[in-house]
């Protein structure tokens, strides 16, 4: 029986008036307790995760444990934590959404024993607030209260911790029910953990950061910076258009001077801006981090700056942004912080000689962050020598208005500055990547396939899925070697001589359960993480290299599409979706179904399928097989045409071949042509996403998940159209038509590079594309324009992508919904779909960047220890791609390298070439123009750079010891680098990204045998719990755009 309480709320509104709202508050006898104790379980509902039943005692903190020591609440180590409703909400209101996040997260997490128990909807556990008692004070009795409850409720047989930091309530609540202990959690840990050091040296950083803070408070220093205005008073300056609200993106190159707001939400459609806003220098930033949502006041016009084109040093390449550089653009100051969105900062300690000594007393140490955007945070620590030489985790506790710097505190040492591992993992921790192994739990999910047992179709699958096995002939393309099949095609003709059209994709849902533990980590990984020289996958490789994989000769369960086209126009008549049971007949590479395309039967030697048949079997099959290529080729250059007539865009990548050593590691990348068979599987993918992505919006139109690639804005494109203009072509950008058509006729004879760096300038002006909820935005929005396609959205790769994962539950749901039968998927509601596309937007840009960065980190280690003066490999030719003020940017195709040559140097000193094209520096002056920058020494001798200018340039590295170390690039001749044979030389740019990768983890891999004290990992432990790691030929697939010229931060995903 529901009990009817009321809760009086006291908010205030814009006008600063106080508003009392009742609402209405139900009480419940039972709740879930998710206590293995519980005496009536059914009562309680306990059907979630329960703690575990193996601990000595449960722990319940208070709000102001849970808010303060979170992340030490975080160690695996400590088990059995009841988080109480009350302390939740209090992280929630007091400390925004982002902790709240991380505590939801906890929570859900299945390696961490911990539950929450809802206390304010339990009858016996809520307690009002009395009149005039403090709001700190009534969670702290309404904590211990449910304690005492909780404790009788589990029929006193398991001891209750509860921490406070509360000296009163240790006093009053300490002694009061036996079997509830109330101490604090210093005390706790020290008591119950002593040997847990790492949650102690936390426990005191947190503790002694928060001391800090305290004494500053109580000191008068003068203010360094602005109060930030009140929540109430910017929320009405945002809707009376005074303020503008937005995310600040600091420029990492200029960070201490330059950062952007880019316009969010409302704001950016009342404004009137069609540009970012500038926030110059630091004070205008007012405290504001990378990242944060934040709400800017512009200045007047008479203050507004332009942003800066000189290179800086760690300039590499901004985005095109269309601004010249002395052109004011809109100009403001922050005046708020919406929210914050601090995370986990890695960062070095200063050398001895920078630290001054402080006495024996905790010292305040500024620590500098590995992400130039970072301002320098302020800790103490007494171990800051110790810890000089390694890289290490802090997190930012608070920023005063009276101090320069924010304060924060020590959390953890990741390894040694320099070191591959402590460097790998110094890129996971920047992008907020947790790659810790899959859970026994979630092990324990997955299906078993061993010789001794091996997985075999259910009859029950049998007679619910279409069984394709004898009907069609199903068959899959793939690189030599892939393992992870996890698309297949089939063609046929039917009985009324039209076609059938198949794409069939693996059946990963009916191994991933909604919200079983294994979903939950999915979803939380959501994508597969492929760094230079390992990945870290979504699912557990018993799913992603065996069940899933839609190998040749074994019975696979799969979701197909399948479409009746007209036999002579290829023209859709029908469309069929369902879950089915195949088993591929051929396996092939591409080269080889491409030899078949082309009549070279001869291949058929390399496909393992037709050695054991006989020559007469052999011949049909094998004429049944290049037909059906054949026809699929046909079906796709259809297909092809008409999104080409539409405005369909092709951009700049790179085709090589995938060569193997016998232990299936990459052992060289062989260049190529591009083969059709590659546009022909592409096509056929295309396809399949495009109709799943109409079926599932005409189903559930308000909860689909698609994706969008929105037009680009028409300034980012000023620079390509100028970059264009130089070389004589014109390039249209008023839609994706006619920018297809104007790259297609860009092309200069004399160098085809001119051509890939335009496609390239163009991806760089594109948006992203992005996943979203039809819920959230209008029908005209949902377009995708590089693929010129009104709905788009991801199905054919569940084993990597979970979006894919929810696509494939909402088909499903629609064929239910089709056959009026019940829906089992559990779907996600239009707001949850629109949290979880912000969490895979998100995790995706995390993956783009965490492969850049460690491909920089390999090309830089490869480069560190040989001498640009006398290695030949560290000469290369380059290719000018952008003119600035003090310097250009150059594009090296020979090693896929993208970075800044300075024309003026540190001493004022500019460039010359002699008549044999070799460079010195000398005294004298640059003139910058659109398309060309002339260096002028003071003799009067001259040099001109144009755009697409072919050069000599030297590769040296920059080393830094607390950020990523740098390619630095010198131009060394004006002339282009010749070498004997040009045909080697494009091989060897190829051959070098895997050689280069090889060469350094051989290198590393040998220093620590040097030193090795370890046991051997035991390989079969590794492969069945942990995560992939060595140069697999996934790996090589998903990163090949490292070799292209796109920028990965910055590419443009399909």
């Amino acid at each position: 029986m529901l009990q009817k309480r009321e809760k009086v709320l006291l908010l205030r509104t814009f006008q600063g008036r106080t508003l009392r709202i009742v609402r209405e508050h139900y009480l419940r006898p039972s709740v879930p307790c998710n206590s293995p104790l519980c005496p009536q379980p059914a009562t309680c509902r306990n059907d979630g995760k329960l703690l575990s039943a193996e601990v000595t005692h449960y722990v319940i903190p208070d709000w102001k444990v849970v808010q303060d020591y979170l992340e030490v609440l975080e160690f695996p180590e400590l088990k059995g934590i009841i988080f109480m409703q009350t302390a939740c909400q209090a992280v929630q209101h007091q400390r925004g959404r982002r902790q709240y996040n991380k505590l939801r997260n906890l929570l859900k997490d299945a390696r961490h024993d911990c539950v929450l128990f809802a206390n304010e909807f339990q009858q016996h556990c809520y307690l009002p607030r009395e009149k005039g008692e403090a709001m700190e004070k009534w969670q702290t009795r309404s904590i211990y209260n449910s304690a005492v409850w909780y404790y009788h409720h589990c029929e006193d047989r398991m001891p209750i911790v509860m921490v406070t930091e509360d000296e009163e309530a240790i006093q009053q609540y300490g002694s009061e029910t036996e079997g509830v202990f109330v101490i604090s959690f210093k005390n706790y840990l020290d008591n119950f953990w002593p040997d847990l050091k790492a949650a102690h040296e936390l426990c005191d950083s947190i503790i002694q950061s928060r001391r800090e803070r305290e004494s500053e408070s109580q000191e008068t220093h003068g203010k360094e910076y602005p109060e930030h205005l009140p929540l109430e008073v910017l929320e009405a300056g945002i809707k009376s258009g005074r303020y503008i609200q937005g995310i600040l993106n600091v420029n990492k190159h200029r960070a201490q001077i330059e950062a952007f707001v880019r316009l969010q939400g409302a704001s950016s459609k009342d404004s009137g801006l069609v540009s970012d806003i500038l926030i110059h220098g630091s004070k205008a930033r007012n405290r504001s981090i990378h990242g944060d949502v934040v709400v800017v006041e512009l200045l007047p016009k008479s203050e507004w700056k332009g942003r800066t084109a000189a290179l800086c040093e760690n300039d590499s390449e901004d985005k095109a942004s269309g601004e010249s550089p002395s052109e004011p653009m809109p100009t403001g100051r922050v005046v708020g912080i919406l929210q914050k969105n601090w995370r986990d900062y890695v960062v070095t300690f200063p050398s001895k000689e920078e630290v001054q000594s402080q006495g024996k007393n905790a010292q305040k140490i500024l620590v500098t962050p590995w992400d130039y955007r970072i301002p320098k945070i302020r800790i103490s620590t007494q171990q800051a020598e110790a810890l000089q030489d390694f890289r290490v985790v802090v997190r930012i506790d608070s920023w005063e208005t009276t101090s320069v710097y924010p304060n924060g505190h020590f959390v953890r040492v990741l390894g040694r500055i320099g070191d591959l591992e402590g460097e790998i993992a110094t890129i996971l921790v920047e992008n907020s990547i947790n790659v810790v192994p899959f859970s026994e739990a979630q092990m324990c999910e997955m299906p078993v396939n061993t010789a001794e047992n091996p997985w075999r179709v259910s009859p029950k699958e049998e007679q619910e899925r279409r069984d394709l096995r004898s009907t069609h002939l199903v068959f899959s393309i793939d690189p030599k070697g892939c393992e992870d099949v996890d698309d297949a095609l089939s063609v046929r003709t039917l009985n009324n001589g039209n076609l059938e059209l198949g794409v069939h994709i693996a059946d990963v849902t009916h191994f991933v359960a909604p919200n079983s533990y294994i979903d939950v980590e999915a979803r939380t990984r959501a994508t597969t993480y492929y760094l230079a020289d390992r990945r870290y996958d979504m699912l557990p490789s018993i799913l992603s290299a065996d069940l899933c994989s839609l190998l040749g000769g074994v019975d696979r369960y799969a979701v197909s599409v399948m479409w009746e086209l007209d036999k002579t126009s290829y023209e859709i008549k029908k469309v069929w979706y369902g879950r089915t049971i195949i088993r591929s007949a051929y396996k092939l590479f591409y080269e080889a179904a491409q030899e078949l395309l082309d009549g070279n039967f001869s291949i058929v030697d390399d496909i393992p399928e037709f050695k054991t048949l006989e020559e007469q079997n052999r011949q049909a099959k094998l004429e049944e097989l290049v037909w059906a290529i054949g026809k699929l080729t046909d079906i796709a250059r259809h297909i092809r045409a008409k999104r080409d007539r539409c405005g369909a865009l092709e951009l700049e990548g790179v085709e090589v071949r995938v060569q193997l050593d016998d232990k299936k590691n990459i052992h060289d990348l062989i260049p190529k042509q591009p083969l059709e068979v590659h546009e022909t599987v592409a096509e056929c993918m295309i396809l399949a996403n495009h109709w799943v992505a109409k079926k599932i919006w005409e189903s559930f139109p308000h909860q689909a998940l698609l994706r969008q690639h929105p037009p680009p804005h028409q300034e980012f494109f000023s620079e390509l159209r100028e970059c264009a203009k130089a070389k004589g072509f014109f390039i249209d950008t008023r839609s994706n038509k006619t920018l297809a058509d104007s790259l297609d006729s860009a092309n200069d004879p004399s160098d085809p590079l001119v051509n890939k760096l335009l496609r390239s300038m163009a991806t760089q002006a594109m948006s992203n594309a992005l996943y979203f909820s039809t819920g959230s935005c209008a029908e005209e929005e949902f377009h995708h324009y590089g693929l010129a396609l009104d709905k788009y959205t991801h199905f054919t790769s569940p084993i990597r992508r979970y979006s894919d994962i929810v696509v494939h539950r909402l088909l499903m749901a629609a064929i239910s919904k089709d056959k009026k039968v019940e829906i089992k998927e559990n779907l996600f509601s239009n707001k949850n779909l629109e949290e979880l596309c912000r969490h895979i937007n998100n995790r995706n840009r995390a993956a783009q960047r965490s492969q850049k960065q460690s491909t920089e980190l390999f090309q830089c280690m490869y480069f560190k220890d040989r001498d640009p003066e006398t290695e030949e490999r560290c000469v290369a030719d380059g290719i000018i791609y952008s003119i600035r003020t003090n310097g250009v940017l150059v594009f090296i195709p020979r090693f896929g390298i993208k970075g800044a040559a300075y024309l003026k140097n540190k001493d004022g000193l500019v460039i010359s070439c002699g008549p044999e094209g070799s460079s010195e520096w000398k005294p004298g002056s640059l003139q910058r123009s659109q398309n060309k920058i002339i260096s002028t020494t003071a003799g009067g001798q001259s040099v001109t750079f144009h755009l697409f200018d072919h050069v000599t340039v030297r590769i040296s590295v920059q080393a830094s010891r607390c950020h990523s170390d740098m390619i630095r690039l010198e131009i060394v001749s004006n002339k282009p680098y010749m070498m004997p044979n040009t045909e080697l030389c494009h091989q060897s740019s190829l051959l070098l990204k895997s050689e280069l990768v090889k060469e350094v983890t051989r290198s590393v891999e040998e220093a620590q045998l040097a030193q090795e004290v370890k046991g051997k990992v035991i390989e079969e432990e590794h492969q069945e719990y942990r995560q992939t790691k060595g140069r697999s030929l996934y790996t090589l697939l998903e990163e090949i755009r490292d070799l292209a010229l796109l920028d990965v931060s910055d590419s443009y995903a399909m």
